[in-house]
């Protein structure tokens, strides 16, 4: 039995409306009779080809759903081509996945030119020609057999941050049982309606609300692009009660003017991760609804849901004996780390012990391997254990609290520090719209806490420097979980936080940045000299003349090499512009 195919077919002879969005409106037949006409057309095109796999180059649009449910239906995989790549990383993303057929649209059709895509078919599906060349499958029943279970669908790249990107290999199996999970736990129905504004080619789209909406037979909205001043007028038009989201995607709605009937919507519940505990209560205080917050990735090796019993901070948590896999351990030794303490005011305690990489003991559990990349995936499955790459601290009564990315850790004066604490605690500043906070490198060992903080666009624009640093001085000293050795050292307030295309905080640019100043944003520090571990943080503006002094500290203490740059690989770092918020 095939669930995923399975949902795709009982859509025949549906009335009811399968896709709606921007100026249309289609009912799951109708879906249906497109997705086989398409999977017949596959059936033909990818025959001879060496893997049955098809790059989708489009936006939201009908279409993409069409191509992903024929390709369930044909057998073939679906890699989903991020239309933020340009040049030669497009072109190899498409060679890397082997993609022998390439469907886009004439909006994107541009970024194709000038690629070598010799040997590869490409068919654009608002083209002149593409109604003609479907026109032979009009009436086309599902192929026969249909596919197993196992039989791969998706290709889904990592973000790509610390190098190229992985391609993620994702079964049918995998995405039912993903889906059918979620549509379980939430109670999504046939009468319901999911609001699909992340981009169809990242995983929490496909599994998060595509796979759920498919499998309770219900509609799902499109919306091209995340449009944050769309987001209430949409869920409105169509009844949507579930949305997902990813990152800065809820900041910048609640961004939008406030208006007084905002809590008049359909919404009931959304689902994603990185929206940060600050925004999940206003986003619930202002729209009435509920921010589901979970764990996981496109790998699938490791899940974490929130639970409503959870403490503040919290991501989730597993049974207890040996049906418990899930683990914190330290990445160098492998012992699990002891559980995390805090105090009073909610301090993590011993962050130095207690944080940890975590690890699912039961290796396979839902990670099916990075196509062509069996370096990464044995990275990924190491002595029995599928690693996560993520840092976590679990408490006495086992509670995961997420910490970071691996490429977050942050060690100041020899303790361990949790990047996504600080985040929480600075989110709470009433100016903030967004913050990324990471490790800038200390002149004598080890790091020193730096964050990005976009403001709301009247204090970006009519606050004054002084009066800004004093503010956020206030603030800190206010914080009673902020540890002595958590206010960063430097701040960079920015007017738009740079996103990856699934709306994540784009943490590269900014490290390799440091603490020079780009374009009008203003960089605040507290000089070394002048604070002690326990004095209240004073923040001036960061000067050229401090940069020198700054680099004459890392000379003196033998480190030079440390903040020494390599011109032209700083200017090929990119700082990506934020989605559409119009």
């Amino acid at each position: 039995m095939n669930a995923l195919v399975d949902a795709v077919l009982a859509q025949r002879g549906g009335e009811r409306s399968a896709l709606v969005g921007e100026g249309f409106r289609h009912s799951q037949d109708a879906v249906l009779r497109m997705a086989c006409a398409r999977a017949a057309l596959l059936g033909e095109r990818l025959a001879g080809a060496a893997y049955p796999h098809v790059g989708l180059l489009l936006e939201n649009t009908p279409e993409y759903v069409c191509w992903l449910e024929a390709a369930a239906l044909a057998g073939a995989t679906v890699v989903g081509i991020n239309p933020t790549r340009r040049g030669p990383d497009l072109l190899r993303d498409i060679r890397h996945t082997d993609c022998a057929l390439l469907v886009t649209e004439q909006r994107l059709l541009p970024l194709l030119a000038g690629l070598d895509l010799a040997g590869r078919t490409v068919l654009v599906v608002d083209g002149p020609d593409f109604a003609a060349t479907l026109l032979p499958y009009a009436d086309a029943e599902p192929p026969r057999p249909l596919p197993a279970p196992d039989t791969r669908l998706l290709l889904t790249f990592t973000s790509g941050s610390t190098g190229a990107p992985k391609a993620v290999m994702c079964s049918q199996g995998r995405l039912a049982r993903a889906g059918d999970k979620l549509r379980a736990q939430y109670g999504l129905t046939d009468a319901d309606t999911g609001y699909a504004c992340m981009p169809l080619f990242h995983g929490n789209a496909l599994m998060g609300l595509w796979s759920p909406l498919l499998l309770a037979g219900g509609t799902i909205a499109l919306r091209r692009r995340f449009s944050a001043s769309h987001f209430l007028d949409d869920v409105r038009e169509f009844g949507a009660c579930y949305f997902t989201y990813v990152g800065r995607a809820v900041s910048y709605v609640l961004a939008t003017d406030t208006r007084a009937d905002d809590g008049d919507n359909p919404l009931r519940l959304g689902f994603g991760t990185e929206a940060g505990a600050v925004d999940a209560r206003r986003f619930e205080q202002r729209f009435g609804c509920r921010l589901v917050e979970g764990y996981g990735s496109s790998e699938g090796g490791c899940n974490l849901r929130q639970d409503p019993a959870a403490p503040p901070g919290a991501v989730g948590r597993t049974g207890s004996g040996p049906n418990d896999d899930l683990a914190v351990v330290d990445p160098e030794t492998g012992a699990e780390c002891p559980p995390s303490r805090t105090d009073a005011a909610g301090r993590l305690l011993n962050g130095d012990e207690a944080i940890g990489e975590l690890v699912n003991r039961n290796a396979r559990a839902g990670f099916e391997g990075y196509w062509r990349n069996e370096e990464a995936g044995s990275a990924r499955l190491r002595n029995g254990w599928y690693w996560t790459g993520d840092l976590f601290h679990r408490d006495a009564d086992g509670w995961f609290h997420f910490a970071g990315r691996s490429a977050d850790w942050l060690r100041v004066d020899s303790e361990n520090l949790a990047v996504a604490d600080i985040e929480n605690i600075l989110a709470r500043w009433d100016p903030a719209v967004a913050v990324a906070v990471y490790a800038v490198p200390d002149p004598v060992a080890g790091d020193q806490v730096m964050a990005a903080v976009e403001l709301r666009p009247d204090v970006f624009l009519g606050t004054g420097q002084e009066q800004l640093a004093a503010s956020f001085a206030r603030f800190l000293a206010a914080q009673p979980d902020l540890g002595t050795k958590m206010p960063p050292r430097f701040v960079r307030f920015v007017s738009r936080m740079p996103v990856t295309a699934t709306h994540k905080t784009a943490k590269t640019g900014l490290r390799a940045e440091r603490w020079d100043a780009v374009g009008a944003d203003l960089v605040l520090w507290r000089p070394y000299e002048r604070q002690t571990a326990d004095a209240a943080p004073v923040y001036r503006r960061f000067e050229p003349s401090d940069r020198e002094k700054v680099a004459a500290l890392f000379a003196e203490h033998g480190r030079a090499d440390v903040i020494r740059r390599d011109l032209g690989a700083r200017n090929a770092v990119e700082r990506k512009q934020v989605p559409e918020q119009g």
